[in-house]
């Protein structure tokens, strides 16, 4: 059973002719219309539509995935190798079940030197790409397969695949002999929580996914008799709730479900400078910005289970884009991050160029102006438009280097303006495309730091570390071309840069 409440919800119009409009969105959508968004959308919603049908097409999985989690129940250790809607779904589903799952969403040697510490023998790696050419996901791969097989091991006999038919990772994967599960090609990755991308690492975790598809199916049929729900939180949404819109699932059971959300809503409304922000907070709602939970107090709080919640929620975004005027399932600006890491990684050769910071201040290189830390960060902050936002974008380790999460909140009350906090490079598939698709008034602060060790990528001239770098610079590249204001800190010691940076915002 699904409820909706919250303060906006007495200042909802359902005569307004708009809400009326979404209404009809509804209806269409619930008919798989896929000229809901406009004629230049059309071609791509065509081919986007089947997360409709995934509490039902899912169960044809079932088999399937009974079979690979007996296969492989003497595996102790799964990681997930993903990014953004590969992984984050799957680690919603874990944290909420409290089972283990590592996902290794980064290209940080730090963060992956965890992964590479279980005991192979008794370790599974799930590798999920949706188009099969992901360069972390490759590169992951390709690290494991070496990595089993320098310890004795079949790669075959520990590695899944998951990946769209006949993608080029469904190709080789086959052709190596690795176990392959296909998802529904009409799916895009960040609606795909109930589909194979969600529902494999979940099975071999143990949970009972026929559970989640059971809820996700209830909960579709009810609202398809009664929208109120969605096109109520759409209209909120869409007209009540302005750029910003802050989430917080503190205090409910389902921890990351905020970053799940953030990914959904910034990817599919980053576009035309129309979008809507998720800036995911640590504890209650701010009663500054449009507060969205999933208990308690705030403008909008819708309770439900998990599954219901991954349905409501796309649902919610597909009428928003309707809304809007956007393609909810394209992401434009993607690409183009991922073009200018490929042009450093051609242009350095396999060879890390030495880079000469601007200022250093203790363990902290600063690149852009400003002498010190809290000189530099103070004109950061000067710069942020009136109406606009402040990203902090870590390409660090987010087991190890967790301290620095308490920087949102800190840069936020020092601002007075919205905060958000990304993990690099996962960010990059989730918000990166709000960052230059979306509203443009945004400032940026990428922090990177030193590696305690690198390692090689199996087939490359290059290592993760030069990866990271290239993704972080790259990114910062197509950043500046919009002349954003962007600020690069880079830790030559992680731990002692991060107090650092923090006792800095906290004295002064």
């Amino acid at each position: 059973m699904s409820r909706l409440s919250g303060r906006i919800v007495s200042q909802i119009d359902r005569s307004d002719s708009r809400y009326v409009a979404l209404r009809e969105f509804h209806n269409r959508l619930a008919r798989k219309d896929s000229s809901i968004w406009g004629s230049q959308a059309q071609a791509e919603a065509m081919l986007r539509l089947n997360w409709i049908d995934l509490p039902e097409s899912s169960r044809e999985l079932l088999p399937q995935l009974d079979a690979l989690s007996a296969k492989h129940r003497d595996k102790s250790h799964i990681v997930l190798c993903g990014m953004g809607g590969s992984s984050l779904g799957p680690e919603v589903i874990a944290q909420s079940f409290k089972r283990q799952l590592f996902v290794l969403d980064s290209t940080d040697p730090n963060y992956i030197k965890h992964a590479l510490s279980f005991d192979l023998n008794k370790t599974l790696v799930v590798v999920s790409s949706k188009s099969g050419s992901t360069i972390e996901t490759a590169s992951l791969r390709a690290l494991f397969e070496k990595a089993f097989t320098n310890a004795g091991l079949k790669p075959t006999d520990h590695i899944v695949i998951v990946t769209d038919p006949d993608s080029p990772l469904d190709t080789r994967a086959r052709a190596d002999g690795f176990t392959v599960v296909n998802a529904d090609p009409h799916v895009g990755g960040r609606f795909s929580a109930l589909s194979a991308f969600g529902l494999v690492p979940a099975s071999l975790i143990g949970v009972d996914v026929s559970i989640l598809l059971d809820n996700a199916s209830e909960t579709r049929s009810a609202f398809l008799k009664d929208p109120t729900i969605v096109v109520d939180m759409a209209y909120a949404i869409s007209y009540l709730s302005g750029q910003y819109m802050s989430f917080t699932d503190s205090g409910c059971n389902m921890p990351g479900l905020s970053d799940w959300a953030e990914q959904l809503i910034a990817e599919s409304t980053g576009k035309n400078q129309v979008g809507r922000l998720p800036i995911v907070i640590e504890d209650r709602v701010d009663s500054e910005i449009f507060s969205i939970a999933f208990n308690g107090i705030a403008d909008l709080v819708i309770e439900t289970d998990l599954a219901s919640q991954f349905m409501i929620w796309e649902w919610v975004t597909a009428l928003v884009g309707a809304a809007l005027g956007i393609d909810p399932f394209n992401q434009p600006n993607v690409t183009e991050a991922k073009e200018a890491t490929a042009a450093l990684l051609h242009e350095w050769n396999g060879v890390l160029p030495n880079f000469s910071p601007d200022a250093t201040d203790g363990s902290v290189e600063i690149f852009g102006r400003g002498s010190t830390i809290y000189e530099s960060l103070t004109h950061l902050i000067e710069l942020i438009p009136e109406d606009g936002y402040l990203a902090v974008m870590a390409y660090l380790d987010r087991r190890d280097d967790a301290a620095i999460l308490e920087l949102r909140s800190l840069l936020s009350q020092k601002s007075g303006r919205p905060v958000t906090f990304g993990w690099g490079p996962r960010f990059l598939h989730s918000t990166g495309q709000f960052h230059k698709g979306g509203q443009h008034n945004g400032a940026f602060l990428q922090i990177t730091g030193g590696v305690d060790r690198d390692y090689e990528i199996p087939g490359q001239n290059f290592g993760f570390k030069t990866l990271l770098t290239a993704q972080a610079l790259g990114d910062g590249k197509a950043l500046a071309s919009r002349k954003y204001p962007l600020l690069r800190l880079n830790l030559t010691n992680r731990s002692v840069g991060i107090k650092e940076i923090l006792n800095c915002l906290k004295t002064y």
